[in-house]
């Protein structure tokens, strides 16, 4: 298939049945939400939103993050995964928000990643949910995906070099919807250990089910007809 062919059939798929995907964090307003993004690398949505809500009572603003330590953030953060840097980069990105941008997250790459503990992947996904700009943020899930379904090449390996192949392929307006389904489908279906092909919509535009799973099912033994019963008397 080729993998103009297998990107339409994808947004077709999802444009169809899941038009409006949104991310999984809990958030407020921009700053709840990049901290929230802060707090999320390698760690789950579901954990980042069980500790959000103490977090954000007692840190509601950039200036309130600002006046804290990371003394005062760790015990708030510390069941994420690496609490020590994390309470690190929230203590320094809040002083940055209230000295440079005017308590306002900035809406543009470079600035964002002026930020402490914004990196690509965040700066993408801050601009793209929250500014509805057309970047694509390859995490984990994204990466996986796009290269289990064969819409990303082989040679495509680190982020940037993947979020440049997803780019080039998704129209400008469907991007930021496209960084979700990725995102969710990886989650939930196509999960990282063993991939549920079973139950998957996606098996027939997919390279790796073409790959890994369609030659197994073909050399199955064919299961023996039932027998005829008599016809009634």
């Amino acid at each position: 298939m080729r993998k103009a062919e297998r990107f339409q059939r994808f947004l077709e798929y999802f444009t169809t049945h899941f038009p409006e995907p949104e991310t999984e964090l809990q958030y407020g307003s921009p700053y709840e939400l990049i901290v929230s993004v802060v707090l999320s690398a390698q760690c789950t949505d579901k954990r980042v939103n069980q500790i959000t809500p103490e977090l954000f009572r007692q840190f509601p603003t950039p200036a309130h993050l600002a006046a804290a330590t990371a003394d005062d953030i760790f015990p708030l953060i510390r069941s994420v995964s690496y609490p020590n840097n994390k309470a690190k980069h929230l203590a320094g990105l809040g002083r940055l928000l209230v000295e440079e941008f005017n308590s306002e997250v900035p809406s543009n790459l470079e600035d964002l990643q002026r930020l402490p503990g914004v990196g690509r992947k965040t700066a993408n996904v801050v601009m793209s949910v929250i500014y509805n700009q057309p970047a694509m943020a390859v995490d984990t899930h994204v990466f996986r995906v796009s290269h289990r379904l064969g819409l990303v090449s082989k040679a495509a390996k680190t982020p940037l070099a993947v979020e440049k192949e997803l780019v080039r392929y998704i129209p400008t307006e469907l991007i930021p919807k496209a960084h979700h389904w990725l995102i969710l489908h990886g989650r939930y279906i196509c999960v990282a250990r063993t991939p549920k092909c079973a139950v998957c919509p996606l098996t027939s535009i997919c390279a790796y089910y073409a790959r890994q799973i369609a030659p197994l099912l073909e050399n199955l033994p064919s299961l023996p007809s039932a027998p005829e019963l008599p016809p009634q008397a």
